[in-house]
C-alpha cells in the first residue's frame, strides 16, 4: 500500500499474535491492500482456556473475516439461545437474542489463520517476538530475523514480553485468579450457556459440538477461580451443589488446561504508537461471553483507523488517537458493564438474595444485563 519498492523484510503492518484479534487485524489490512506480516509464537491449532462463546451480534463480523470458510464452520456450530444463572440457590433464565454460537477455539483459530493466508498475509507460526523498537517505523525482532513495519498491532494476549509496563501485580491485597478448562461428553445437554457462581469463582458450561447419531454432546466447562479456593476442575465442581451433581455424569474428552494470572485492569488500547487489540488491550470478565467478540471487533477497528495512515492521508499519531476514541466509545462500555455485574456478585449474600429475587420476577431487567455486556 505504501508507495515505492518495499524490501522483503518491510511491511505496512505487523500483527503479533495469532488469535481472533491478530488474525482479524491481519485479514482486514491485507484485504485493504496492505502488506501484512502475522507472527504467532505457538503452534496452531491448539486448545486455549476460553468459554468458546461467540455472541450473535458478532457472527456476521466473524463470517466476513472467514470468507469462503465461514459456511462450513458456522453451519456446524451449536447455537446458544438461552442463558441460565445458578447462584445462591436461585436459577435465573434469560433468552440470548440474537442467539450466539459455540465454536471450539481449536477450530476457530485454525480457520481464521487459513483465512489470513488466503487473504495474502505472510503468516509465521512458532515465531516469538523478542522486542519492538521505534515509534513508526518499528523494528520487530524475533530470535532469527528482524522486520520493519509502518505500524504494529499487539494481539499477543494478556501477558507477553511486549507488556513490560503492565506486569502482573504481586501485592497480596489482590487475589490471584486462574482459568481452567476442559471438554466433556454429556448425554443430555440443552442449547444454553449455564453459569454457576460460588464464593471464589464461577464456571461456565455450554455445548461445543452436537452429538452424532444420538450420541453425547461435547461440552465446554471453563472456570475462573481464586487460587486460595482451588486449582482444578474437580475443586471447582465441588464448590456448587448443582454443578457437582451434573458433573458426575460427565466423561472427559480432553486434558484439562489452565492459565494464570487473570487480572482485571482498565483497558489500554495503545502503548505509545503501538495499538493493542483483544486481551492485550483489556481482559473482560469471562461471564460476559464477549471475549472473542471484543477481539474481533478491536482487531478490525484498529486497522480501519490505520488504513488512512497507510494511504498517507493522516499521521500514525492521528490514527492511534482515532482508535483510542473508537475503543472508548464502542468497546469500553462492555468492560464497564461487566465490572458492575462483578461488583454485584461480591455483595454480601443477604443483599444478593434480595437482588436475585428481584431479577427472577423481572426478566426484562435480566435481559438488559445480558445485553449490556454486548
Amino acid at each position: 500500500m505504501s508507495p515505492g519498492h518495499q524490501r522483503q523484510d518491510q511491511y505496512d503492518l505487523i500483527a503479533v499474535g495469532g488469535g481472533p484479534g491478530g488474525t482479524a487485524a491481519a485479514i482486514t489490512a491485507a484485504r485493504a491492500g496492505a502488506r501484512v506480516l502475522l507472527l504467532e509464537r505457538g503452534r496452531l491449532p491448539r486448545q486455549r482456556v476460553c468459554g468458546e462463546f461467540v455472541s450473535g451480534e458478532s457472527l456476521e463480523l466473524l463470517a466476513g473475516q472467514l470468507g469462503s470458510r465461514a459456511d462450513t464452520l458456522l453451519r456446524s456450530a451449536v447455537r446458544i439461545s438461552e442463558g441460565r444463572l445458578f447462584v445462591d440457590g436461585h436459577t435465573i433464565t434469560t433468552p440470548v437474542d440474537p442467539a450466539g454460537a459455540s465454536i471450539s477455539r481449536f477450530d476457530l483459530d485454525a480457520e481464521l489463520w487459513r483465512a489470513a493466508e488466503e487473504a495474502g498475509v505472510h503468516a509465521h507460526l512458532q515465531t516469538s517476538v523478542e522486542s519492538v523498537a521505534g515509534d513508526g517505523p518499528f523494528r520487530v525482532r524475533t530470535a532469527t530475523e528482524e522486520f520493519e513495519a509502518h505500524a504494529v498491532i499487539n494481539a499477543s494476549g494478556r501477558w507477553s514480553n511486549l507488556d513490560g509496563k503492565r506486569a502482573p501485580r504481586k501485592d497480596k491485597a489482590y487475589p490471584s485468579w486462574l482459568g481452567v478448562k476442559a471438554h466433556f461428553a454429556e448425554r443430555e445437554s440443552g442449547a444454553s450457556v449455564d453459569l454457576y457462581f460460588f464464593e471464589g469463582g464461577y464456571c461456565g458450561v455450554q455445548p461445543v459440538s452436537a452429538g452424532e447419531n444420538g450420541g453425547p454432546r461435547q461440552i465446554n466447562a471453563c472456570a475462573m477461580i481464586r487460587s486460595d479456593v482451588g486449582h482444578t476442575l474437580p475443586e471447582v465442581f465441588a464448590r456448587h451443589p448443582q454443578l457437582a451433581e451434573r458433573s458426575r455424569r460427565w466423561e472427559p474428552a480432553m486434558e484439562t488446561i489452565s492459565t494464570s494470572p487473570l487480572i482485571f485492569q482498565r483497558p489500554q488500547p495503545a502503548e505509545g504508537r503501538m495499538l493493542r487489540v483483544g486481551d492485550a488491550a483489556g481482559f473482560v470478565d469471562p461471564f460476559a461471553g464477549d471475549g472473542i467478540s471484543l477481539a474481533l471487533r478491536s482487531g478490525v477497528a484498529a486497522v480501519e483507523c490505520l488504513i488512512p495512515f497507510f494511504r498517507q492521508e493522516i499521521s500514525l499519531g492521528t490514527a492511534v488517537e482515532r482508535y483510542r476514541r473508537v475503543y472508548q466509545r464502542q468497546l469500553l462500555p462492555v468492560f464497564q458493564s461487566s465490572s458492575r455485574i462483578r461488583r454485584l456478585l461480591r455483595l454480601p449474600r443477604p443483599v444478593r438474595r434480595t437482588i436475585l429475587h428481584f431479577l427472577e420476577d423481572a426478566p426484562a431487567v435480566t435481559r438488559y444485563l445480558v445485553t449490556a455486556t454486548r
